[in-house]
């Protein structure tokens, strides 16, 4: 029954996308008897988490004696808060309501919480389950996961491709490769991100705005610029939102730098230049394509130097048609999972699962990131599976 009542937390949980990041997607229901009596779920960042709504559903709906609460249940999706951000702890309002069970999706992996919210309410006598739907809820939040295992933001590129994997003109005429479909997708994954980052040069030769024009309620991306030089700050990109202005030409740097602000992901859509500067620096865990049918030949200039996405480390994840166009999602070969899997299955601790990926040299760039990449990947499937 337990499968039944977090399906129904996770079902919740979505009615927050676009609206709570850089918080994750929380759901939360009240069982009675088998039944649901109260649900809730995180509706938007900085409001009240998905605990506090579905218990005050509770007391609104409901006039239960405190026998009664004892006996509820109460699912969530995510390990309750027990710390003090833009709202209260949520364990402390479980411990106060009354209710003795609690049933978690999975553990957080903010080390603000991280174990420490399940161990607060046992310590008060709650009796609590975790450890359901595990895989699917860290594909709900996957950038929040991300960042607090990786200590660093989930990083996408997003580029518009003619079908020879050509950018743009050489003399920078400007010309719509994609088309106006495949623009109004682009929309929709701008909403997807915490942060939009570019270069100066494309605000220079495109004037982009760079923001998510959605027919939904979304947070607004955080804007991003990267150029050592001036600029107009009378273009298109500075008339909505705050812009961050970096001028380091060391990536590494802007990204721990960018590492210490709530921003969980980040959206990369800028010239040939600094999108393969950020796969040099082994930046880049998801490359997004729009392809047209359109050939530019010995007039374009190359995306990639006529390499293939593949041999950059990259495995496709998924192709699908917007009318003439296509769209192409690649995921790093190492996140990709399969490898990690069967490494795990044949040899389960960390020594042997770096010599095996260490064996497989397409699996990362170098082998330094590898092993520091191969024991991140290790420790965030510990700390899932025992809350470390």
């Amino acid at each position: 029954m337990h499968e039944i009542f977090l399906k129904r937390a996770i079902d919740l949980a979505r009615k927050g996308k676009y609206l709570t990041k850089p918080n994750p997607m929380v759901g939360c229901v009240i069982v009675k008897d088998n039944e649901v009596i109260a649900e809730g779920h995180h509706m938007k960042y900085g409001s009240n988490h998905a605990e506090i709504n579905a218990l005050k559903d509770l007391y609104k709906n409901n006039n239960i004696s405190e026998a009664e609460l004892r006996q509820l249940t109460l699912y969530c999706t995510l390990e309750p808060c027990c710390h003090h951000g833009k709202t209260g702890p949520c364990t402390d309002a479980i411990i106060k309501s009354g209710i003795k069970k609690v049933v978690i999706g999975i553990k957080d992996p903010n080390p603000k919480v991280s174990g420490s919210g399940i161990k607060q309410l046992e310590d008060n006598g709650i009796e609590v389950l975790s450890g359901f739907f595990e895989e699917e809820l860290i594909e709900l939040n996957k950038h929040f996961f991300f960042k607090n295992t990786y200590n660093r933001p989930y990083i996408a590129v997003k580029i518009a491709s003619s079908a020879d994997g050509m950018s743009h003109r050489k003399d920078n005429t400007f010309t719509w490769i994609t088309s106006e479909q495949s623009r109004d997708d682009v929309q929709i994954v701008r909403a997807g991100f915490d942060a939009i980052l570019t270069g100066g040069n494309t605000l220079r030769n495109d004037n982009p705005r760079m923001n998510a024009r959605v027919d939904f309620e979304a947070n607004q991306p955080q804007k991003i610029l990267l150029t050592s030089q001036e600029i107009n700050k009378e273009s298109n990109f500075f008339k909505s939102g705050d812009v961050i202005i970096n001028r380091s030409s060391d990536l590494n740097k802007v990204i721990t730098e960018l590492s210490n602000t709530e921003i969980n992901s980040i959206l990369v859509e800028a010239g040939p230049n600094l999108v393969n500067a950020f796969l040099d620096n082994d930046l880049v865990d998801e490359i997004i394509i729009y392809k047209s049918n359109i050939i530019l030949g010995d007039e374009g200039v190359s995306w990639f130097e006529n390499k293939t996405i593949e041999s950059l480390g990259f495995d496709l994840k998924s192709s699908f048609k917007i009318n003439d166009d296509s769209k192409e999602t690649y995921l790093k070969r190492i996140f990709s999972g399969e490898l990690l899997n069967k490494s795990e299955e044949k040899l389960p601790d960390k020594e042997h699962l770096r010599r095996a990926l260490t064996e497989n040299p397409t699996a990362a760039p170098s082998k330094a990131k590898l092993v520091q990449r191969v024991s991140l990947t290790y420790n965030l499937r510990k700390r899932l599976k025992t809350g470390i």
